[in-house]
């Protein structure tokens, strides 16, 4: 019975419809006017859009389960082991670098405007470094891993990805005056779109929403971002505005003459969980294990994924350079 009462309140967690219930049983509709009250009102949209992916798929008969394994598997081993670290770190980062930038942005829409900016600026570095360092690419495959595009894989994340990012996102926006209070809106806001913007095609099929593709990232940038054709890899690091992808030349449309193929560039079985999981830092430790001295060990833990000590680079950059010969 306790196992089944774990089941249930994880469910009940996952929907993350309480706040919502709350409010309408207490009829105080005045808190919608506050941060608390649009987070109760949002929180449960992208779950139950989830839903209706799934019971739309089912109705279709374009249902397939395994395109849910990993991110099932991943958000249960990730609600035991890591469902508080994030928030710590954020909380860790704003203690220890707050009033220590030379300015403070002020509280009004100028400020909130210049502050996602900030924020997105942090974004992309985490995003870079998580594909161009293997260590934090070990991090970050596991997201990556699926070989379709569906809602659940916005829950498909290692453990240690949320703190690693949230370190450099928070003192990036900290050094950069974002009072704490404007940097928790922020967050929510990006992390509510950066969730949608997973959405698979069973639901929108044409993601590039039109004008509105022309100021920000899509659905369909970002499936361009989780392909493993050579053209589209390693582009649209940004989440919502795609100023900083635009800037460095990271920034990359759907194209309709390159079909998005998802996944990454090894093999991997879409039901197993373990292999998306573990499966780069495995690898990582042999390259590390059989590579000879020291200087290459190091190497092969912050050098992009693909290279090799013995020159025969298959990076990204290494591949599309050969491709161009």
């Amino acid at each position: 019975m306790e196992i089944l009462n774990s089941i249930i309140d994880q469910i009940k967690d996952f929907f993350n419809y309480k706040g919502l219930f709350d409010l309408i049983e207490n009829g105080d509709y005045s808190t919608l006017l506050t941060y608390d009250g649009i987070v109760k009102i949002i929180g449960p949209i992208l779950p139950f859009l989830l839903a209706i992916e799934v019971v739309r798929g089912v109705l279709f008969s374009k249902l397939k389960l395994i395109d849910y394994k990993i991110s099932f598997f991943t958000y249960v081993f990730n609600s035991v082991l890591g469902r508080f670290i994030s928030i710590g770190m954020t909380m860790y980062c704003i203690g220890l670098l707050e009033g220590k930038s030379l300015w403070i942005l002020p509280m009004n829409a100028w400020g909130f405007i210049l502050g996602y900016i900030a924020w997105e600026f942090g974004h992309f570095w985490y995003h870079f470094l998580a594909h161009k360092v293997r260590l934090f690419w070990c991090l970050h495959s596991t997201h990556h891993a699926p070989s379709s595009m569906n809602l659940s894989i916005s829950w498909a994340h290692f453990f240690l990805e949320a703190p690693y990012a949230d370190i450099i996102r928070t003192s990036i926006c900290m050094f950069l005056g974002v009072p704490p209070l404007m940097l928790f809106a922020i967050m929510f806001i990006d992390g509510t779109w950066g969730s949608f913007i997973h959405i698979g095609d069973s639901l929108i099929k044409k993601a590039d929403l039109g004008i509105l593709g022309k100021f920000i990232l899509t659905p369909s940038h970002h499936r361009v971002h989780h392909a493993k054709n050579l053209q589209y890899m390693d582009m649209n690091y940004c989440n919502l505005l795609n100023i900083w992808d635009r800037l460095f030349k990271t920034y990359q449309p759907e194209l309709a003459q390159e079909k998005v193929v998802y996944g990454i560039t090894r093999d991997v079985d879409p039901g197993n969980f373990t292999d998306a999981y573990f499966g780069e830092i495995v690898l990582l430790a042999k390259d590390v294990y059989q590579a000879p001295g020291l200087v290459n060990k190091v190497k092969y833990l912050f050098m992009p994924p693909g290279w090799s000590h013995t020159g025969e680079h298959k990076t990204v950059t290494a591949l599309r350079a050969t491709e161009n010969k």
